[in-house]
Order: structure tokens, then C-alpha cells, then sequence
């Protein structure tokens, strides 16, 4: 039976999916991984999850303050700032708050670009459009910000005496970590770039495959994927590059050469 062009799920229907999971467990214990616990616990979690911000949703959906969103907004960039960096440990400072400023800049930056000029919903800040669009680019830099952040202070390490070479022959902290930027930045946007090389070939994307399977016209829900495809794109590359430009001179001391700690670990 469809409703308002799509295919609702019932409650029985959803208990069938669980049934994949029950696979995925079986299969986990015949081999030994171990990973039931974490399995079962991730999934009641995401079903918890889920439903709570579906009543949330539905909550702001109807109030459509502005204040309300962007107070929102800011929230999941702190969370997203968090996840980012929490398993970044070879780094001599902390590195959330520049994060959370990285994030929050690029979101809104290139959020507010796609939503007024592209999309342009009325109001501008209809929330059924800015929250999820904005939770997509903060999911995606998220994790290039991890990635960035791993790779660029991995490659530091690794080459420690090759960047205090640099310094005493005269170059500058960036000439000094220069290649090491480009590797990170590089890893950092690679998922994006393999994505934006693979789609519609390889795979459908989720956005696109939901709005078909919520009845819209496909040519219509490609050039929404497509947007939504590029806002990510850019939004990622911003990140990678400002996530090194704000970070790499935490290495460095006041006389321009390596901070103690990363030389001594």
C-alpha cells in the first residue's frame, strides 16, 4: 500500500531486518571474532537512536526556529569535533577545539551556500532542509578531519630528523612539514574522491536511493545526489586544509623548532 508516494515499513518488517543481524552474529560466532556483544549492543543502540531522533525531528520540524537549528547545528559539530579527535593520541596538545572551529566553519560555509542559493527553501532556514543537509557535511569532514589529523602527525613522527634537517638548513615550519600536509590532506579527501569517481557505477547512494524509494523521479533525486555530492567534496577538501593549517604550528615552539614532546616520544 503506498502512502504520500512511499512504501511504508511496519513494525513486523522491521523486526524481519533484524534477521540480517542474526546472520551477522551467527557468523561472528563461528568464527570466533568475538564481536556479538558489540554487534547486538551497536544495534539496540542505533535503534534507540534512531527513534528518539525521529520524535526529536518531528518536534523541530514543526517549531522551525532558527535560533533552535543553529544552536543544533553547533551541537553536532561539538559532537562530531569530539569523535574526531578522540582517537587522535600522538598529537602534543589537544586538538578538539580547533576541530570543533574547522567543522563548524566549513559546515556553515558551505551549508548556507547549497541551502540558500541552490535548494533556496521558503524560509531559507526551513530545518527539514538545514539539518540534514548540514548532517551530511559534518559526518563526511568528520572523519577526513580524523583521517588528516592521523596521517599528517603518523607521517611527522616518521620522520622526525628529516624535519629537524629541514629546520637547521633554514626552511620555515611549513617548508619543514610541507610533503607531510600533502600526504595527510591527501588521505584525508581519498574516500571522497574514490566516492565521487564510483557513483552510480559501482554504488547508489543513500540519499538518492531513499528519495527514489520515497517516490520522486529519479532524474530529479540525481541532481539532488549530485549537489549533495559536490557540498560534500568541498566541504571535506576545507577541512582537510584547515585542519592542517590550524594544527601545524602546535608542533612547533616559539624558536620555530620541534615542541619536546614529539621529539622524546
Amino acid at each position: 500500500m503506498m502512502a504520500s508516494g512511499y512504501i511504508p515499513i511496519t513494525n513486523q518488517q522491521l523486526i524481519i531486518s533484524l534477521s540480517l543481524v542474526l546472520i551477522t552474529g551467527l557468523v561472528s560466532m563461528f568464527l570466533q571474532l568475538g564481536l556479538i556483544k558489540s554487534l547486538l549492543w551497536g544495534t539496540v543502540r542505533a535503534f534507540v537512536q534512531l527513534t528518539l531522533i525521529g520524535y526529536l525531528l518531528t518536534f523541530i520540524f514543526r517549531l522551525n526556529h532558527p535560533l533552535m537549528i543553529i544552536a543544533i547545528i553547533l551541537l553536532m559539530s561539538f559532537i562530531a569535533s569530539r569523535e574526531a579527535t578522540r582517537r587522535i593520541t600522538r598529537t602534543p596538545f589537544k586538538p578538539a577545539l580547533l576541530s570543533f572551529v574547522t567543522l563548524t566553519a566549513s559546515t556553515f560555509l558551505v551549508g548556507l551556500i547549497v541551502v540558500t542559493t541552490v535548494i533556496a527553501p521558503e524560509p531559507w532556514y526551513e530545518a527539514r532542509v538545514m539539518i540534514p543537509i548540514f548532517g551530511m557535511i559534518l559526518g563526511n569532514s568528520m572523519n577526513a578531519v580524523a583521517l588528516t589529523l592521523d596521517r599528517m602527525y603518523g607521517e611527522i613522527y616518521a620522520h622526525i630528523e628529516e624535519v629537524e634537517q629541514m629546520l637547521c638548513f633554514g626552511a620555515t615550519s611549513w617548508e619543514a612539514i610541507r610533503t607531510y600536509a600533502r600526504k595527510a590532506v591527501e588521505a584525508g579527501m581519498t574516500p571522497t574522491i574514490n566516492s565521487l569517481m564510483v557513483v552510480g557505477l559501482v554504488s547508489l547512494p543513500g540519499m538518492m536511493t531513499g528519495q527514489i524509494l520515497a517516490g520522486m523521479d529519479p532524474q530529479e533525486a540525481v541532481r539532488y545526489q549530485f549537489v549533495v555530492l559536490i557540498m560534500i567534496a568541498a566541504a571535506v577538501a576545507i577541512s582537510c586544509l584547515a585542519i592542517v593549517v590550524l594544527t601545524y604550528r602546535k608542533i612547533f615552539n616559539d624558536e620555530m623548532a620541534l615542541e619536546e614532546s614529539i621529539i622524546n616520544k
